[in-house]
């Protein structure tokens, strides 16, 4: 089992293949109301194919791996 503290600014092992992509797609975007950004998020979820959602999925067990056989570290260099 991977240890979490109750609140954990970083970031999990699971997430590493939504945000980067997440990040290219509002790179360089500004948003005059929040309610814009909300709406790009959404967008960028909507725009995904089900192989990309999949790969995130199928990954899981590889990135939980590597983060229990390196004492809870995500980021291995």
């Amino acid at each position: 089992m991977v240890s979490h503290p109750p609140y954990s600014p970083g970031i999990a092992p699971s997430d590493y293949h939504l945000f980067r992509p997440l990040k290219l797609f509002l790179k360089e975007k500004r948003f005059a109301k929040y309610e814009d950004l909300k709406m790009a998020v959404f967008d960028f979820f909507d725009s995904q194919s089900a192989a990309f959602w999949k790969k995130g999925i199928d990954d899981l067990p590889e990135r939980w791996l590597t983060v229990v056989t390196n004492d809870d570290q995500y980021i291995v260099d």
